[in-house]
C-alpha cells in the first residue's frame, strides 16, 4: 500500500503503482492539511474577495466576475471546455502515474480542494479505471490542461475510459466498479487540471526506463570491446582522477568489471596503444549520460512532491507559476539529447564490428560472405533509429507559442518534450538490442571468455538460439528487446552505477 502524504512519494513507489497496480491511500496528516486548506477557500469565497478561477474566468477571461450561484457550473464547464486533445489514448501505465502524482500534489494541502476529491482519484487508481486521455494537446503551461481535463471527465462521469482495450463510457466504467461520479465544488476543477502531472508521468517513466537501458548499453559496449579485441587502457582509473567527473570513473569501473577475464581484450591491450573513439571514449560518453540522468532524477524527485496548481492557498490565495513545466521540459530535452548520443555511439560500434576493414572480422559476420549478407541490415535499422532520434531530440523547450490571447505568452512545450523522450528511449532500446545481437553473433564466431561475458553470451544464446547463415532478424531483435524488458541479464550480471 502506497500512502500519499504530499511530501514523500518516491520514483520506486510511482513505478509500483503504474507498473504493478499497487494500491494507494491518503495519510491522516495529509487529510487534515487538505481540510484546513479547504476551509480557507470557503471563508474567502464567503468574504466576496475575487479569487482567480473561482470567482473569475480563466486565462484572458480573468476580468469576468462569476456569481456565487455559478461557481459549480464554472468548474464543470472548465473540464468540458478544456477536454480538447488529439491522437491515440495514453496507455494505462502512464494514466495511472498521472493520477498518482496529481493526487499526491493535491495532498500537500495547498490546493484548497475537499478531501473526498483526492479520495475519488485514489478510488480510480485502486479500481483500475483508465480514463481516455489523448496523447497530444499540452503546451506545458497552466499545467497539462488538456490531458488532465480528460482524466477529470471520467472522475465526473463524463467522457470515455479504456477497458480491456475497448473504449467505453466513463459512467459505465465507474458503475461496473461500484464508483459514483463526483460533483466539483469551487476551485476543484482548476486544481485538478492546472498541474504538471502529464509531463511528470512521462518524464518519470522515461527516466526509469533509461536507468536499465544505460546498464544494457554498458554490457553491449563491453561485448563490443571483447569482439573487437579492444585495449582496456582507456579504463585506467588514473584517467578519471586526472579529470574527476565521478560518473566517468563509475562507468569505467563497471565496464572493467564486466569485461574482466576477456582473452581478446587482454591480447588487444598487449598489442594496441589506443582504439577508435567509439571504444576509447565509452566511459566519457556513457559517464556523461549518467551525469545527465542524475540531474534529471533530482528534478523528478522534487516535482513528485510539489504543489503545481494555481492559485495556491498560502496565507492568502496566491497566484504564481508553479504550474509551468519549464524544469520538466528542460530536463526531458536534456535527457533526450543524452540518450540520442548513447544510441549514436552504440550504432558506431555495431558498424565497426561489421566492417571487415575496421574489425578484421568476417564481413558483416557472415558465414559465407557474398552468398550471405550476414548482419548487414540490422545496422541499417540502427542507423534509421539514430536518424529518427536526432529529429526527435530537437529541444521542444526552445520553442514558444503564446496562448489565451497573450495572457499565457510563454509556454514550456514540456508536453512534447516528455512525450518524445519516451519514443527516444524506445528507439535507443532497439539500437542497443541490435548491438547485443551483433556482438552475440561475433562471440559465437570468435569465442567468449570472462565470467560476466560468458554469462551474457549464455543468456543471449538461450534467447536467440542457433544463429548460422542468413535469417530474418526482426524477431531476433524483438527477442533481445523483450529480454532487456525482463531485466534477466541485470539480475544475473551486476552493473553498479
Amino acid at each position: 500500500m502506497i500512502i500519499l502524504t504530499g511530501n514523500d512519494l518516491t520514483l520506486d513507489q510511482l513505478l509500483s503503482v503504474s507498473n504493478d497496480m499497487e494500491k494507494v491511500s491518503i495519510s491522516k496528516g495529509a487529510l487534515l492539511r487538505v481540510k484546513s486548506s479547504r476551509e480557507k477557500v470557503e471563508s474567502l469565497i464567503d468574504s466576496g474577495k475575487p479569487i482567480y478561477g473561482v470567482t473569475t474566468g480563466f486565462g484572458d477571461l480573468i476580468s469576468e466576475r462569476i456569481g456565487l450561484d455559478k461557481i459549480r457550473e464554472l468548474q464543470t464547464n472548465l473540464i468540458r471546455s478544456h477536454s480538447s486533445g488529439f491522437g491515440e489514448p495514453l496507455d494505462a501505465r502512464t494514466v495511472r502515474a498521472m493520477m498518482l502524482v496529481r493526487g499526491n500534489s493535491l495532498s500537500k494541502g495547498y490546493s484548497g480542494v475537499r478531501p473526498e476529491l483526492i479520495q475519488s482519484l485514489v478510488d480510480l487508481i485502486n479500481a483500475n479505471v483508465t480514463p481516455f486521455v489523448p496523447e497530444k494537446g499540452s503546451v506545458g503551461s497552466s499545467g497539462d490542461l488538456s490531458p488532465l481535463a480528460h482524466l477529470v471527465l471520467t472522475l465526473i462521469g463524463e467522457g470515455r475510459a479504456i477497458e480491456e482495450g475497448r473504449i467505453v463510457d466513463s459512467k459505465d466504467a465507474l458503475s461496473k466498479r461500484g464508483l459514483k461520479p463526483i460533483s466539483l465544488e469551487a476551485k476543484e476543477g482548476i486544481s485538478l487540471i492546472n498541474g504538471t502531472s502529464y509531463m511528470l508521468a512521462n518524464l518519470s517513466l522515461g527516466y526509469a526506463d533509461s536507468e536499465s537501458l544505460l546498464k544494457y548499453a554498458i554490457m553491449a559496449a563491453g561485448m563490443s570491446m571483447h569482439v573487437l579485441s579492444a585495449t582496456e587502457r582507456a579504463l585506467d582509473c588514473g584517467l578519471f582522477e586526472a579529470r574527476p567527473h565521478a560518473e566517468h570513473g563509475i562507468v569505467a569501473h563497471a565496464l572493467k568489471t564486466f569485461t574482466q577475464g576477456s582473452e581478446r581484450i587482454r591480447k588487444g591491450t598487449e598489442s594496441k596503444v589506443q582504439d577508435a573513439y567509439s571504444l576509447r571514449c565509452i566511459p566519457t560518453v556513457l559517464g556523461s549520460v549518467l551525469q545527465t540522468m542524475n540531474y534529471v532524477r533530482g528534478i523528478v524527485e522534487t516535482e513528485l512532491n510539489s504543489a503545481t496548481d494555481n492559485p495556491l492557498v498560502l496565507d492568502e490565495i496566491t497566484s504564481g507559476c508553479n504550474f509551468h513545466g519549464e524544469p520538466l521540459a528542460l530536463a526531458a530535452d536534456y535527457l533526450s539529447i543524452a540518450l540520442t548520443d548513447l544510441g549514436n555511439i552504440s550504432e558506431r560500434r555495431t558498424f565497426r564490428i561489421l566492417d571487415k576493414s575496421l574489425s578484421g572480422l568476417a564481413p558483416f559476420l557472415a558465414d559465407k560472405p557474398g552468398v550471405e549478407s550476414g548482419l548487414m541490415i540490422p545496422q541499417y535499422v540502427a542507423a534509421a533509429l539514430c536518424n529518427e532520434n536526432k529529429v526527435l531530440a530537437y529541444p521542444s523547450s526552445a520553442d514558444n507559442i503564446p496562448t489565451s490571447i497573450y495572457q499565457e505568452d510563454h509556454n514550456s512545450m514540456g508536453g512534447t518534450s516528455t512525450r518524445k523522450l519516451r519514443q527516444i528511449v524506445r528507439n535507443v532500446k532497439g539500437i542497443v538490442a541490435i548491438e547485443l545481437l551483433v556482438t552475440y553473433r561475433g562471440m559465437r564466431m570468435y569465442g567468449s571468455s570472462g565470467k560476466h561475458l560468458n554469462t551474457a553470451y549464455s543468456i543471449l544464446n538461450e534467447t536467440v538460439g542457433e544463429f548460422k547463415g542468413d535469417k530474418e532478424t526482426t524477431t531476433m531483435i524483438e527477442r533481445v528487446t523483450r529480454l532487456m524488458d525482463s531485466n534477466k541479464m541485470l539480475e544475473e550480471i551486476p552493473i553498479r552505477l
